[in-house]
């Protein structure tokens, strides 16, 4: 039998740099629907839960009109938004039990079903063969880094190299973690201890932190590359 593999997308109601961020339409629709919509398309997930103080948000989904995907209201002692992102999956892990879960973010519209689907076949190879134990996302930057001291951290600045020819930095992008219960239960992170480094394109990878943020991933879905998708299933009336 197939692991079951649930997807955890948690947001608040309030967000402090952009008001109602989760839910201000773009691009024809409430952000948070975007991600929804590519979890379930990805053909990959076998439910999608959302975390959420959200009336807005709760009152979506229920008129959403696909049984696999659900709402956890978060109770009030993880509403804070300085309550660490572990606090709340261990919350949900328990409210939910799975084989595996699959943690993403609605700041993370631009996201394809089809690289979703990719970081869970990748995940499951490495789980069943015993090299890896969790996925997360990067992104990939070959250009010269250095630290809050001025030291450079991947290059020589003497020998000046071409950037193509440095060795690569990879950035946590937030767009998708794959982890077991038991990683997050033992190590309190969603990752563990042989992790697959699972690189995004740097657009798709865009994550609305900001305005400037907001603005990218707005523009970009305007173009044929990042055209929002569309529910395979038929929504109700929203």
């Amino acid at each position: 039998m197939a692991p079951t593999i649930t997807a955890l997308v948690p947001m608040r109601h309030d967000s402090e740099r952009i008001p109602g961020k989760n839910y201000r339409p773009i691009a024809g629709r409430p952000l948070f629907e975007h991600i929804v919509i590519a979890l379930l398309n990805s053909g990959a997930i076998d439910r999608v839960v959302i975390d959420t103080d959200s009336p807005v948000v709760t009152s979506r989904v229920k008129n959403w009109g696909d049984p696999r995907l659900s709402v956890i209201p978060r109770p009030e002692h993880l509403r804070d938004g300085r309550i660490p992102m572990n606090d709340v999956l261990l919350h949900d892990i328990e409210q939910c039990p799975s084989d595996y879960y699959l943690q993403t973010h609605s700041t993370n519209p631009l996201l394809k079903a089809e690289t979703i689907a990719r970081g869970v076949e990748a995940f499951l190879t490495g789980v069943n063969a015993g090299t890896h134990d969790s996925l997360f996302g990067v992104t990939r930057w070959q250009t010269r880094l250095y630290d809050a001291a001025g030291q450079p951290i991947n290059h020589d600045p003497t020998k000046l190299e071409r950037t193509q020819d440095l060795p690569p930095v990879y950035e946590e992008n937030s767009n998708l973690y794959l982890f077991a219960p038991e990683t997050m239960r033992t190590r309190g992170s969603r990752i563990g201890a042989k992790p697959i480094l699972f690189e995004i394109d740097r657009l798709e990878a865009t994550d609305i932190d900001d305005q400037e943020g907001w603005m990218l991933a707005e523009a970009l879905m305007t173009t044929p590359r990042f055209k929002p998708q569309q529910h395979t299933a038929t929504e109700t009336a929203q």
